[in-house]
């Protein structure tokens, strides 16, 4: 395979043509980092492998890797607490020889730091499990205000970068970031970063970084990652059916998820989009709208359809929960985002089918996960990068979900099949 030439635009970052195969077709569009390294502008999410019980399918995640890197993704993110993923992905790329041939993203965990030895401690273990003795980028996880990177710095956070960089362990430094525009832009202005990731999608124009942190990053030549493109799904399986039939009336012929990404590569200032692909299928699908996608291509009547289809998803949603699991776990079971995202299909899809999806993913697991379990700790809402009323909103969809009928046919369910299960 060969790479295309590399040419600049006015925001600094550079837009590579397409990594090109035996076929002469196109199979991945490349955008420049800030030191002119090529990357995939399609990233692969490792936070959502199919596990095997309560491991990572090694052999499947392996497959949706070789799959991704044989048609060019090069761009691989994870973090310290995706459970598992860093020693899977460390493992797929020794055993496939390509460690020095792709790009690899994780993250301090900042939330568990309080002194200049845990970091040390953190970033060597990930070193360990990733079986590698460098990161090519990486990020303080999970920023959502100025006072959290303030912390980080008043333990020698800063230094400690710059020693990790001058010896080669570190090559790019940079956040990812869930919060409000204001503390992006002081957090992004605060320190030489080499890129940031941030959530973003046709949904969050407008919130979190928004589309203003976007350009502002852009404008000081910052590479820009974006995370959650679909939204935990919602702009894919949990469309409205106003949303759906509008998108199915396009001549363009595209699928949901790639409107989605496209709203993204249309941008310039975006440099790579991560996708959490569990499927061969799924890389295969996406790495075919990457081959195509350019800066520039949608057009007005584009842009209308994607306004079209936001209105109806604002007129259904109920709780702006992505699926991310930062709420997680809760000290008393609660299976939070499992009740949102039934809640949300009520709305988006129908009641019974929101229901039914209920008593599958939550009334129906061994040991209960009900939102009356919920004491009111508020341990959830200072994690959640949507800001969400948590406590408040897990009793509105609670009493949603379960009416009196409901209740009593998932307690006599539960009594059956568990009764049931330690017979035999």
């Amino acid at each position: 395979m060969t790479s295309g030439i590399c040419g600049r635009n006015n925001t600094g970052i550079c837009h590579c043509d397409g990594w090109t195969g035996k076929d002469g077709v196109s199979a991945m569009e490349y955008r420049n980092d800030r030191n002119g390294e090529k990357l995939s502008i399609l990233g692969f999410g490792c936070m959502r492998f199919t596990k095997n019980g309560n491991a990572i399918d090694i052999d499947k995640a392996e497959k949706e890797i070789m799959a991704a890197y044989n048609a060019g993704v090069n761009y691989f993110d994870t973090a310290y607490i995706y459970q598992g993923s860093e020693a899977a992905i460390g493992e797929i790329f020794e055993r496939n020889h390509i460690r020095d041939k792709i790009n690899i993203a994780t993250k301090l965990p900042q939330y568990m730091i309080s002194n200049r030895k845990a970091i040390d401690k953190y970033f060597d273990e990930e070193l360990s499990r990733l079986r590698t003795d460098h990161v090519d980028y990486y990020l303080m996880h999970h920023l959502t205000d100025v006072a959290m990177w303030e912390s980080l710095k008043s333990v020698g956070i800063e230094e400690w970068i710059k020693e990790k960089k001058a010896c080669g362990q570190i090559r790019n430094i940079g956040f990812s970031y869930h919060g409000n525009t204001v503390n992006f832009l002081k957090i992004l202005n605060d320190y030489d970063w080499d890129f940031c990731q941030i959530q973003y999608n046709y949904l969050d124009e407008v919130t979190q970084a928004g589309v203003e942190g976007l350009k502002a990053a852009a404008k000081k030549g910052i590479p820009v990652v974006i995370m959650e493109p679909l939204r935990g799904g919602k702009l894919v399986n949990m469309l409205p059916e106003k949303a759906r039939k509008a998108i199915a009336e396009s001549d363009r012929g595209f699928t949901p998820a790639e409107w989605a990404f496209r709203w993204l590569w249309n941008q310039p200032e975006v440099t790579v989009v991560l996708s959490g692909m569990n499927s061969v299928e799924m890389v295969e699908e996406n790495v075919k709208t990457a081959s195509s996608a350019k800066v520039g291509d949608l057009t007005e009547e584009d842009f209308k359809l994607i306004e079209k289809v936001k209105t109806a998803i604002s007129e259904k949603e109920k709780v702006g929960c992505t699926g991310c699991r930062y709420c997680m776990p809760c000290p008393k079971g609660v299976d939070i985002p499992g009740t949102f995202r039934a809640y949300n299909t009520m709305f988006s899809e129908s009641k019974k089918e929101g229901r039914f999806q209920f008593a599958q993913t939550v009334g129906l697991t061994r040991e209960p996960a009900f939102a009356t379990q919920c004491v009111g700790c508020g341990k959830c809402e200072q994690h959640c990068p949507q800001s969400i009323d948590i406590r408040n909103k897990l009793k509105e969809a609670d009493k949603a979900l379960r009416p009196i009928h409901y209740k009593i046919g998932i307690n006599i369910a539960r009594k059956y099949m568990f009764r049931k299960k330690r017979g035999t």
